[in-house]
């Protein structure tokens, strides 16, 4: 098991957190995935939530998703406890995934006729017993009910952008359906993080929407970017994180210290989920 040098602060209560952007392609997964391991490497107990049937947040932590597999899919549509579908990653400690396989491609239409169909991910969640410092939920592209449940489920939403033209194309919706959302069925809904990823400094267009999206965003934004990385985007395909594909590039320092922002920001502002009960400390830590 590889494990990181030093600890972080560990939330009192389990951080529930939706990393969503109906926009493709803008590090969404790559993203959840590698703040996840982050934050495992520093202690933590962390679930990442596969809940795109791409599956490639599963793929990315080495975890099988084949059809066979129980998956989050039988969490939302046949009610199965979230225990039983959970699985350690391998190569990290205190770092789970519930996965997703291609059954989640149908959830979207077997949900509209389910009771209580916005909420099945809250509950599940609610109900799992194991204690956890974060979750982290990986959304499909699309702002559909497996985002609602994922927005209903959650408290903080992390809004990966990347520094590309048109970076903020889209944005609108999603902060709309966060609002409609925090309205009606999650007061606590609300957007903590955003994250600049494929951060390519030597060019004047990445700058100059860094610096757009600062002066939108405000303190939500990172300090931290996130570069644009070969060896974030080749690891995936060996079924690790960057971080322990090559701990020491650039891609990896930069996700760890976006962790460290995220862990430390918690601290003085602990945004959770209400109907979760407060986790006593992890067995071996304070």
């Amino acid at each position: 098991m590889y494990r990181a040098g030093g600890s972080l602060p560990r939330p009192e209560q389990t951080r529930v957190m939706v990393v969503a952007n109906q926009k493709g392609g803008v590090g969404k997964t790559t993203t959840t995935v590698n703040l996840a391991a982050s934050l495992a490497l520093h202690g933590a107990r962390v679930l990442v939530i596969d809940l795109d049937p791409q599956g490639n947040a599963s793929t990315a932590l080495g975890i099988d998703h084949h059809a066979e597999v129980p998956s989050i899919y039988d969490v939302l549509i046949e009610g199965k406890p979230l225990a039983e579908v959970v699985q350690p990653v391998r190569d990290i400690e205190g770092l789970f995934c519930a996965p997703a396989t291609i059954d989640l491609a149908g959830a979207e239409i077997e949900l509209v006729s389910v009771v209580a169909r916005e909420s099945r991910l809250l509950r599940a969640i609610s109900s799992y017993e194991q204690p956890l410092d974060y979750v982290f939920i990986d959304c499909p592209p699309s702002l559909g009910l497996l985002t609602v449940n994922a927005l209903v489920a959650g408290a903080e939403v992390v809004i990966p952008i990347q520094c590309e033209y048109y970076a903020l194309e889209g944005l609108g919706q999603l902060l709309r359906n966060v609002e409609l959302v925090r309205g009606h069925l999650n007061p606590e809904l609300h957007v903590s993080t955003i994250l600049l990823t494929m951060y390519d400094g030597r060019t004047r267009l990445a700058s100059q929407v860094a610096d757009e999206v600062r002066s939108h965003f405000g303190s939500e934004v990172l300090r931290t970017n996130i570069p644009r990385s070969v060896r974030i985007s080749e690891a995936p395909s060996y079924g690790q994180t960057v971080l322990t594909y090559d701990p020491g590039s650039s891609g990896s320092l930069s996700y760890l210290e976006a962790a460290r922002e995220i862990a430390l920001r918690g601290v003085t502002s602990q945004h959770v989920l209400p109907q979760q009960e407060q986790r006593g400390p992890v067995e071996g830590t304070q």
